[in-house]
């Protein structure tokens, strides 16, 4: 059933891939709801995976995880970053999970012995997927993954052009982003390669309200007026969107560039959207403060900032809102294992998630390294296992490890083991413990005291509730198949860390700290998928503030 108040913005992109859809889209929706509006937003990605679970990390960087427990494409942290909502399986269609839930309708006899073909059943099907991810909405925006002209994107822009016909073109906005790249030796802006690319658009049936132009630099309007001319598209809805030092900066871009004109002929309302929040944010981000801290980011996935993204993202925003400069240093964890010190200077140490044994072994050092020299500490799902280990050992339990890492029951040594029911599904995609999971903390925990104090003040409030035993209950995402092993709490507490969160059930340790170090904290969730630039995540601020004040560095 369609939603009859929605409209719908459609963003696509031309030229190369990288090109700045998703900040765009995600821009402009920021915009929309800074105007009062609800808005909310979809990927449409033409990769055949049928989700984003076992993409490489290193190529395509960090994978999303929805609160329902769906691994996507990291554009969905972008787009809940700058709209602050939550999104979920309906924000994400890949082109594998289509053809699968045809397949598999087909195979049951779905289609009663009709011909099943991309037009109309995949098509209809993406039809199907933007109606329901547009629920409730007031605002729909959806990106398309890829680049016009891409095989696989095809059905994709079919889709989009067949829904105004569904639901009016008026409640249709196409955007393209295109690129125009400047040649060094001829000291000139080439528009022919977002020329040709608005000519396979209009040739697929999609002529463009608006077209943002990406240039490194800004460029004139005798570029957008060119563009224009050979494109059959108005010189006003021609924008240009240059490069700029922050994301978060680009809605001021869309703002200048006027768009938002075109947005308020669209909407039919020209209220000035409430940007303080977002100018805020912004003067904070870009001031030099007197003080900077070097935070340590142990990391396996080097070579790709993307890797993670909601991390270094949920830092920036802890050091813009705490005033101080964040200078993030890239640890190889490799590197660690046989010299730690690496970590020497360092404010803070993060050790995010991963996966598999390389690089383990310097994670665990961070930890211990952290511990004995008392330096702030934030574990982040297997951060947290790493630190687990580092205590057991100082425990008295030298070959203390994980059983994804080689230890096993019979060996007296798996410290984090695997997750009943998991075993022999370790490298398939989906089968993880993934999405919002409950943690009661433990009353007067520190864990517990920055959860409650956030929900105070109502700096943070997702899931946060005190109990009448004085615990909080909290909701973080997860994405994981391994646990601690209880049996081996005497050694860990042992080693100077204490359990201070638990599942509601109590067999799953989801919070460890350290109650004699200035802040160690080590979680299994990932709380960094829910923290924003406009509402950061209280475990990232109160790292930052005690990395501000650390008396070791």
């Amino acid at each position: 059933m369609h939603n009859k108040k929605c409209k719908y913005i459609f963003v696509t992109g031309g030229v190369l891939s990288g090109v700045g859809k998703g900040i765009t889209a995600a821009s402009i929706g920021a915009i929309l709801k800074a105007k009062g509006y609800h808005v909310t937003m979809q990927k449409c990605d033409p990769y055949l995976n049928v989700d984003a679970g076992l993409l490489n990390p290193v190529e395509h960087g960090e994978c999303f995880v929805t609160h329902d427990g769906v691994e996507t494409d990291l554009d969905l942290g972008h787009y809940e970053r700058f709209l602050d909502f939550e999104t979920s399986k309906y924000s994400i269609t890949l082109s594998g999970s289509i053809y699968k839930e045809l397949i598999e309708r087909e195979r049951a006899g779905g289609f009663h012995g009709k011909t099943v073909q991309l037009v109309p059943h995949f098509t209809g099907l993406v039809c199907e997927k933007i109606e329901k991810a547009s629920a409730n909405s007031d605002i729909h925006i959806v990106e398309i993954g890829g680049t016009i002209g891409d095989y696989e994107g095809l059905p994709f822009v079919e889709a989009i052009r067949l829904f105004a016909n569904k639901v009016g073109r008026r409640n249709c906005l196409y955007v393209s982003v295109v690129y125009v790249p400047f040649i060094h030796t001829s000291n000139e802006l080439k528009t022919k390669p977002a020329q040709n690319a608005l000519k396979d658009l209009r040739g697929f049936g999609i002529i463009p309200d608006i077209v943002c132009v990406r240039t490194e630099n800004p460029c004139g309007r005798e570029i957008c007026k060119k563009i224009a001319a050979f494109s059959g598209i108005s010189p006003d809805a021609v924008v240009n969107l240059p490069d700029i030092d922050s994301v978060y900066d680009v809605p001021f871009n869309v703002l200048r560039s006027g768009v938002l004109a075109i947005l308020d002929d669209f909407v039919d309302n020209n209220t000035e959207p409430d940007m303080s929040r977002w100018k805020e944010f912004s003067r904070r981000r870009s001031q030099k403060y007197a003080k900077t801290v070097k935070i340590g980011l142990v990391a396996k996935y080097v070579g790709n900032d993307d890797t993670y993204i909601c991390v270094t993202e949920a830092l920036k925003a802890a050091a813009a809102w705490n005033k101080v400069n964040l200078a993030l240093t890239w640890v190889n964890a490799e590197e660690v294992e046989n010299n730690a010190s690496l970590l020497k200077g360092l404010d803070g140490i993060v050790v995010p998630g991963g996966f598999g044994a390389r690089g383990v072994e310097g994670k665990i050092k961070a930890a211990e390294y952290a511990l004995k020299y008392d330096i702030p500490y934030l574990g982040l799902c297997l951060g947290m296992q790493a630190a687990c280990i580092a205590a057991a050992r100082n425990g008295g339990i030298k070959t203390a490890n994980s059983e994804e890492f080689g230890a096993c029951e019979k060996d007296g040594n798996n410290v984090i083991y695997i997750m009943e029911g998991q075993k022999g599904k370790e490298s398939t995609g989906g089968t993880m413990r993934l999405g919002d999971c409950k943690a009661v903390l433990k009353p007067k925990s520190r864990a517990a005291k920055i959860y409650q104090k956030a929900a105070n003040t109502g700096e943070y409030i997702y899931g946060t509730e005190l109990l009448e035993d004085g615990s909080v209950e909290i909701t973080e995402r997860h994405r994981h198949r391994y646990e601690v092993n209880q049996k081996f709490l005497d050694a860990i507490q042992a080693g100077g860390i204490i359990i201070s969160g638990l599942s509601p059930n109590g067999k799953l340790v989801e919070f460890v700290e350290a109650p004699k170090c200035q802040f160690f904290i080590a979680t299994q969730a990932h709380p960094e998928l829910k923290s924003r630039p406009l509402n950061p995540h209280p475990l990232f601020l109160d790292f930052v503030k005690a990395a501000k004040t650390n008396r070791n560095s």
